[in-house]
């Protein structure tokens, strides 16, 4: 595997990095796509959507990166997969949030099919990771009636990562809405397709780096992370933080942890080894929650329903440190 020495030497101001994913949870822009399912978040939606509740979402979402792996890195993060965008334009908003727009982020998204419009994207900071290739992954599914169900793309990127070759593939599967066992074989379809990338990445090179990250839906001991995805060529950090005290969402006042980073096995190598995972963590700070009621300690989202909060997102950010 070909190390680009001279490009890590050049952008290795911080001794360790960290890799995060968030779900954004309906970072929508306020203009109507004639093309998605978008109406709710428009001046005239159900969710009464505006400019103002749109800049304060970039203003908190901006806040909120800015501290992902914060006191372990002392930077923000390298890497960050993030779900539930609208398109490109609200990601190159979102870089220009007053606590990140100095850390250099660019964005990697493509459309995606899904009917809302939502889409998955990766921001990466320039002085950590080099964009080699992109590419998005269809996941085909049907609906009980033999039609074709539109959900979001697997992103694939490839690049260095403080100059090692890495594959990096930003997931947001689909979701729970129809009932957990009803919609399980959509999640088994959408870690197949994972499975398959990666078998393919391998193929051309066995000592491949591999970065595996999104909103599953499921959780690490489900069916579809566990035995689907999951082979003895990766490692899934996030089993140690699913506990019945903490996760990265919150349903019915039970915590779940579909939002995950798995990893290829060569990270955790620990001699030789010039980027060495560390350790990983779910960033679930105070100010980030609900401070009170029923929903005490719950994240802070946007909206309940209709209601508009004016928090973050229904999820919490996970991340991962290397050094």
């Amino acid at each position: 595997m070909k190390d680009n020495s001279a490009f890590a030497k050049a952008h290795s101001t911080q001794k360790k990095i960290s890799v995060a994913f968030y779900n954004l949870e309906n970072l929508f822009d306020t203009e109507d796509d004639p093309n998605t399912l978008d109406d709710d978040f428009t001046t005239e939606g159900y969710k009464n959507w505006n400019g103002k509740r749109y800049s304060n979402k970039l203003r908190k979402l901006g806040r909120v990166i800015s501290q992902i792996g914060l006191k372990e890195t002392e930077g923000a993060p390298a890497l960050l997969g993030v779900a539930e965008v609208e398109n490109k334009e609200v990601l190159l908003n979102l870089i220009e949030a007053k606590d990140i727009k100095d850390v250099g982020y660019d964005v990697v998204h493509y459309d995606s099919p899904d009917e809302r419009g939502i889409d998955v994207g990766l921001l990466y900071r320039k002085e950590y990771f080099e964009v080699l290739e992109s590419e998005t992954v269809s996941v085909y599914l049907e609906s009980e009636f033999g039609e074709r169900d539109y959900t979001r793309d697997i992103l694939h990127v490839t690049g260095n990562l403080q100059g090692i070759k890495t594959h990096v593939l930003v997931n947001h599967w689909p979701s729970r809405r129809s009932g957990v066992d009803e919609s399980e074989p959509k999640r088994i379809t959408a870690a197949q397709k994972n499975r398959s990338i990666v078998e393919t990445i391998q193929e051309e090179d066995p000592e491949a780096r591999i970065i595996i990250m999104g909103d599953f839906n499921d959780g690490p001991h489900n069916e579809s992370v566990k035995n689907h995805l999951v082979q003895k060529d990766l490692y899934n950090p996030m089993v140690f933080l699913n506990t019945r005290y903490e996760g990265s969402l919150n349903h019915d006042f039970e915590w779940y942890l579909f939002d995950q980073i798995i990893l290829s096995t060569n990270f955790m190598r620990l001699h030789e080894n010039p980027l060495t995972y560390e350790m990983s963590n779910i960033y679930n700070e105070h100010y980030l929650t609900e401070f009170k009621g029923r929903f005490k300690g719950n994240p802070f989202r946007t909206y309940a329903g209709k209601r508009y909060l004016g928090g973050y997102s229904d999820h919490f950010p996970v991340y991962c440190v290397f050094k």
